[in-house]
């Protein structure tokens, strides 16, 4: 995504609701260009477009949620793929800072291959020239447009991977958790096919419960935050050998 988009979101999310004139002001651009900007990214599903304004996307979608501080996401997303080598083969799962991660790689990195559940990530990089992306098969799940079911065991069986990044929903004194049964299980049956599991997630998520379990923390590798976590979590991190990378979020 250009620099410029990543900053109009930014503006947007923090005002909800913006004039084009002064996003223009904002970014020293034309309106005319403030108004491709807007198109491309309403095309995205990041904001909507009112008669001379931008505004926040009001929905459930996938595409809503990762426009919401959307500049500590990427930051998240960039620190970790930093670990991922030209030509390697990752299994990505759905999310936001997922998506961005997703990106990345399909962007800067080369001859690096993606095996995903998410028909999202799978539709989000498909414009990169260098995308290679397998998408494994499933019932799909509409709402967060991913593939879940027992068809994905056996889509990913012949597959064997280095790492695994997924998103979490909440986490407790156990471990980290999941709001879905079926996407959980669809998680915990492809970490069997990786040697080690990366979470990417905001800092938010480790003052929130989830409804299902889904790893313990020793089951954990690493895990990619903003500076926002709190001391209690990151000393319960530690404590389950999981190594915590922190970028600094964007209300800094």
């Amino acid at each position: 995504m250009h620099i410029r988009h990543r900053k109009l979101l930014n503006i947007v999310n923090e005002k909800k609701r913006v004039a084009v004139t002064d996003l223009a002001q904002s970014l020293d651009v034309s309106e005319v260009t403030i108004r491709k900007d807007l198109s491309t990214l309403e095309h995205m599903g990041l904001l909507r477009r009112e008669h001379g304004y931008a505004a926040m996307a009001q929905s459930d979608d996938i595409a809503n949620h990762l426009s919401f501080n959307y500049e500590t996401k990427h930051r998240i997303a960039m620190r970790a793929a930093d670990t991922v080598h030209n030509g390697e083969t990752v299994m990505i799962e759905s999310g936001s800072c997922c998506t961005l991660l997703a990106e990345e790689l399909a962007m800067n990195r080369r001859d690096v291959t993606i095996i995903t559940n998410s028909a999202f990530i799978a539709s989000f990089v498909r414009k990169s020239p260098s995308a290679h992306i397998i998408l494994l098969g499933g019932e799909y799940q509409n709402e967060s447009q991913v593939m879940i079911g027992p068809m994905i065991r056996k889509c990913v069986s012949d597959f064997y991977v280095d790492k695994f990044f997924i998103g979490i929903d909440g986490f407790n004194e156990n471990g980290f958790m999941s709001n879905n049964l079926m996407r959980a299980e669809a998680i915990r049956t492809m970490s069997k096919k990786a040697k080690h599991i990366v979470i990417l997630t905001e800092s938010v998520k480790f003052t929130q419960t989830g409804v299902v379990s889904l790893f313990p923390f020793e089951a954990v590798d690493s895990v990619f935050t903003d500076d926002g976590i709190t001391a209690e979590a990151a000393q319960m991190l530690h404590a389950g050998d999981t190594h915590v990378y922190t970028v600094t979020s964007s209300n800094e």
